[in-house]
C-alpha cells in the first residue's frame, strides 16, 4: 500500500497536484470542539456594517482603552463604530497606502504583523507596547490578516494576550484541518486561547462555499469572537444559533452554515 501511495504522489506531482494524508475525523472534531461557542450573561451587539466588516461581540466595552485592528480593507465600518464610542483605534497593513477611516482617534501604519519586528514587520507584542501603556486598561482586538493569525497567536506572549478583553478573529484555512500541518498548528493555538477565553460567537464566512472532507463539511473561514473568561460568571449552551444579528459577508453568494454538532466532542 505504501508503494502505491508513493507512486500516486509522484504521478500527481508531475501534473501539478499534491497528495496529502487525510487527518482522522476524530482529530478534526477535537480541534473544532475548541471553538464550541457558549452563551454568557452579556448580550451580543453588532459593530460594523451589515455585510463583510461587521462583527458580533459582547456588550462589555465600558473601560476598553483601545482597539487594535490589523488588516485594512476598503471599508472600516467596525473601526468607525469603535471610535464613535470614544475608543482609540490602531490599524496596520502594508498592502494598502492608507486607511479609509479618517478620524482623530484612528492611527494607521503601513506595516504587517509578523513573528519578529524588522523592516515593515512588527509583532503584536511590540505593536501593543509601542501604542499603549498598562494604564490604558483592557484592549479590544479585531484581526483579519488572511491566515497570518495562526503564527501571530503562536508567537504572542501571555502578558499581551491577556490584555485583550475581547478578540474578534477571522480564522482562515480552517479546511486545513483535513490534512497536512493544519491540526498540528491549529490545535495548540486554540488550546492556548481556550485556557483564557470563551468563544461567544461563531459565524461561517460565505466568501467561499463549504469544503467537503471525507467525513465533515466545513467553512474555509470562520469569524470567531473570544471573550476573556474573567469577564463572565455564567456559561450555558447557546439558545440562538445562528444569531439573529448575523449577516452574510457577501450578499450575492449562497449562505454557508456549520451546525453546532460539528463543534461537539
Amino acid at each position: 500500500m505504501r508503494i502505491v501511495i508513493e507512486s500516486l504522489k509522484v504521478a500527481a506531482g508531475k501534473i501539478g497536484l499534491s497528495v496529502h494524508r487525510h487527518s482522522p475525523a476524530a482529530q478534526q472534531r477535537n480541534v473544532l470542539a475548541l471553538l464550541k461557542p457558549v452563551q454568557t450573561e452579556h448580550r451580543l451587539i453588532r459593530l460594523g456594517g451589515d455585510t463583510d466588516g461587521g462583527y458580533l461581540l459582547p456588550d462589555d466595552l465600558e473601560g476598553i482603552g483601545a482597539c487594535f485592528s490589523p488588516g485594512v480593507d476598503v471599508v472600516a465600518t467596525f473601526e468607525r463604530d469603535v471610535v464613535e464610542r470614544g475608543i482609540p483605534t490602531f490599524q496596520i497593513d502594508a498592502s494598502v497606502e492608507d486607511t479609509p477611516l479618517k478620524h482623530e482617534l484612528n492611527d494607521f501604519e503601513a506595516k504587517f504583523l509578523g513573528i519578529e519586528t524588522r523592516d515593515n514587520l512588527i509583532t503584536l507584542d511590540d505593536w501593543v507596547k509601542a501604542k499603549v501603556t498598562e494604564a490604558t486598561g483592557d484592549l479590544l482586538l479585531q484581526m483579519d490578516i488572511e491566515g497570518h493569525e495562526w503564527l501571530t497567536f503562536a508567537a504572542i506572549s501571555t502578558e499581551t494576550l491577556l490584555r485583550f478583553r475581547i478578540m474578534v478573529l477571522e480564522l482562515h484555512f480552517v479546511d486545513g484541518l483535513t490534512h497536512g500541518l493544519g491540526p498540528w498548528l491549529f490545535q495548540p493555538v486554540l488550546e492556548r486561547l481556550a485556557r483564557y477565553f470563551d468563544v461567544v460567537h461563531l459565524h461561517a464566512n460565505n466568501v467561499t462555499p463549504l469544503v467537503q472532507s471525507r467525513e465533515l463539511q466545513m467553512s474555509r473561514c470562520l469569524e470567531v469572537t473570544f471573550y476573556r473568561k474573567d469577564r463572565s460568571v455564567q456559561r450555558s449552551p447557546l439558545q440562538e444559533y445562528p444569531n439573529i444579528l448575523d449577516r452574510d459577508n457577501v450578499p450575492n453568494r449562497p449562505s454557508v452554515h456549520m451546525p453546532l454538532e460539528l463543534f461537539a466532542r
